[in-house]
Formats: structure tokens, C-alpha cells, sequence
């Protein structure tokens, strides 16, 4: 390596320790900006597939904006709504819901808990649904204070709060732009890397492309899947319980598991039988067996590229190192790395310390 490599690699590995260094200093500053590049990446396609019919991407990007606020206010109008019935539902079975978790509870719990008839536990209940009805002010101010201690100044608060109102403007020119973005990019790869580089991209793209956007399709047919099989079954909160688990399922097999013990759970209290909750698992098990054989190979395809067990192990682990977000990037990350990998091992298989030439 000549002395003008050397000097470039170095001028590189400081570049990327400051960019390392910034991140981590301004990391809540700069998370309304990344979450503006990871909803681009997501919406880039529909914005590109209008491009390609005529419309000026500007126009594109706002058509997008317009359709995607539209169906996020029907859907909410629509959640908050059913949301709303379902609670109300349960209310009227609460005390069906009481006198059996009360028949449940052993005695000497109900001694210690203070709970000796099934009217003082009611009145637990009630009580608890009251207070979680009627969130107190000094519970908005104590969350504000957290917050504001997170962004570590009045200064970095407010400059962080506008950084959340101005995310669709981030969104909005990252929209726009990204194909800029992208060709500039690969124009400070140097030339002699600059095609496998180009290919590697590439590939990485294809496998998060299929991955993020697939998932998240996938996501919202298990929670209408789910919620339909929940409410034939007749459990209760059958809308909450399978959005809730389709949205987990973001995270493989955590919206599975937490689906099966919301329902059966439900299940029990309100029919007092086996049966419901063995429907409610059977049910679960015949969605899952259709998304890993049906669904899943449809959707995304098998461009991930993973075995169950490296899934289930990079989840645990992104779990380990970093929490809640490591569960949700191991998959993708542990994708990416796969892909670096292969194309490690292609290099080392046609040098010469491989083939002995």
C-alpha cells in the first residue's frame, strides 16, 4: 500500500469515528431524521412506480403524503371506535370476569391482598380502571421532565421537539431526493470498487426491501387473520388482541406468543372451559402454520436468506445488547451481514492464498 492509500484509508477511519462520535452525542436530536429516512425507504417505491407513469416525483411525494394520511385517519377513526365498543363489552361482563378470577385465587392471597369477597375485588378493579381512566396531571408532568432530561437542556428540548414537527419536511425531501442521494453515494466509492460495490448495494437492497416492506405487509394480514378467528371464537377484545399481535409480529414469534396468552387468558375468564382457549390456540397455530408455508414465501420471498435458528438467535442477542430496538433491527442487520459475508467469502475463494496459484 503506497503512502497516498495509507493517507486516504486514515482521513476515511477518522470520518467515520466523528460520524460514530456525532451520532452517539446527538443521537435523540438526530432520530426524527432517521426515522424520516426509514419511512422514505419504505415509500419510496409507490413515489418511484408514479415517477415512472409521467407524474413529477414532487407531485408523486405529495400524492403519496395525501393517500397515506388519508388511510391512517380512517384507520384510526376505525380502531378508536371498535376499541372503544370492545371495553365497553367487557364492562358489562365484569363481574362474570371477577367472581371466576376470584374463584382462581387462592385463599391465602386473597387474605394477603385484602380481597376476602368478590365485591372487594370488584372494587379493586373498578378502582384501578378508574385511576387508568383518569390519568392524573402530575403523570403528563413527570413524563415531560423525563423528557426533557433525555434532550439534556431547555435548548436541546425544544430544538428536539421541533425536530419531531418538522419530520414529514425531512420525509418530504428525502423523498424527493433519494435517487440524488443514492448516486451520490456511490460516486465517492472509488472507481476500481465501484461495480462491486454498485452489486453489493444492490443486493442489500433487494434482501431490506423484501424484508421491511414484506414484514410489515405481513403484519397486517396476521392482525386481520387473528382478529377474525379471535371474534368468531367469541373472545372478547378480539380486535385489541389481534392487531396487538400482528404489530409484534414486526419482532418473529413475539406477536405469536403474546397473541396465545392474551386469548387464552380471555378465553378462560369468559367461558370457564377448555375448549375456547384450545381454539384460541388451535387458531394461532393454523395462522402461523400459514404464514411460515403460505404467506411469509409469497410476500417476502426467501431473498432474507436466514435459518430459523440464526433468526432465533439474532433476535435473542439484538435483544441482549440493545433492548426492545436490537430485537427489531436483528433481523434485517443479521440479513445485511449475510450478505457481506458471501461476498467476503467469494473474494477469499478466488485469491490466490485459496486456489494455491
Amino acid at each position: 500500500m503506497n503512502k497516498d492509500s495509507l493517507r486516504l484509508f486514515i482521513i476515511l477511519g477518522a470520518l467515520i469515528v466523528l460520524l460514530v462520535l456525532l451520532l452517539s452525542f446527538a443521537g435523540v436530536t438526530l432520530l426524527p431524521v432517521i426515522i424520516a429516512l426509514v419511512l422514505a425507504y419504505i415509500l419510496d417505491p409507490a413515489v418511484t412506480t408514479l415517477e415512472k407513469r409521467g407524474m413529477p416525483r414532487a407531485g408523486a411525494v405529495v400524492l403519496v403524503f395525501i393517500t397515506i394520511m388519508a388511510v391512517l385517519g380512517l384507520l384510526g377513526w376505525f380502531f378508536v371506535s371498535s376499541i372503544a365498543a370492545e371495553f365497553r363489552a367487557v364492562q358489562v361482563n365484569l363481574n362474570d370476569y371477577v367472581l371466576r378470577i376470584y374463584a382462581a385465587i387462592p385463599l391465602q392471597a386473597k387474605e394477603y391482598l385484602g380481597i376476602e369477597t368478590p365485591e372487594l375485588l370488584s372494587l379493586r378493579i373498578r378502582t384501578a380502571m378508574e385511576q387508568l381512566r383518569g390519568v392524573s396531571f402530575d403523570v403528563y408532568r413527570e413524563t415531560f421532565v423525563l423528557v426533557r432530561k433525555a434532550f439534556a437542556s431547555t435548548l436541546g428540548f425544544v430544538l428536539g421537539f421541533l425536530g419531531y414537527l418538522i419530520t414529514p419536511v425531512y420525509l418530504y425531501y428525502f423523498l424527493k431526493d433519494l435517487p440524488k442521494m443514492r448516486e451520490g453515494l456511490i460516486s465517492l466509492v472509488p472507481v476500481n470498487w465501484r461495480e462491486r460495490f454498485s452489486t453489493g448495494t444492490t443486493e442489500v437492497d433487494d434482501i431490506l426491501s423484501s424484508f421491511v416492506r414484506g414484514q410489515l405487509l405481513v403484519c397486517a394480514i396476521l392482525a386481520v387473520l387473528y382478529t377474525i378467528g379471535l371474534y368468531l371464537i367469541g373472545i372478547d377484545l378480539a380486535l385489541v388482541i389481534g392487531t396487538l399481535s400482528g404489530i409484534l409480529f414486526i419482532i418473529p414469534y413475539v406477536g405469536t406468543i403474546v397473541g396465545i396468552i392474551l386469548s387464552m387468558a380471555m378465553a378462560a375468564l369468559k367461558f370457564h372451559d377448555l375448549l375456547h382457549p384450545l381454539l384460541c390456540l388451535g387458531w394461532f397455530a393454523v395462522v402461523q402454520g400459514l404464514e411460515g408455508g403460505i404467506i411469509t414465501p409469497k410476500v417476502v420471498g426467501d431473498k432474507v436468506g436466514l435459518h430459523p435458528v440464526v433468526t432465533i438467535l439474532a433476535i435473542i442477542l439484538g435483544g441482549q445488547l440493545f433492548g426492545l430496538l436490537g430485537m427489531l433491527l436483528a433481523i434485517p442487520v443479521a440479513a445485511v451481514l449475510n450478505v457481506i459475508l458471501r461476498h467476503i467469502a467469494g473474494y477469499y475463494r478466488g485469491h490466490a492464498v485459496f486456489t494455491g496459484e
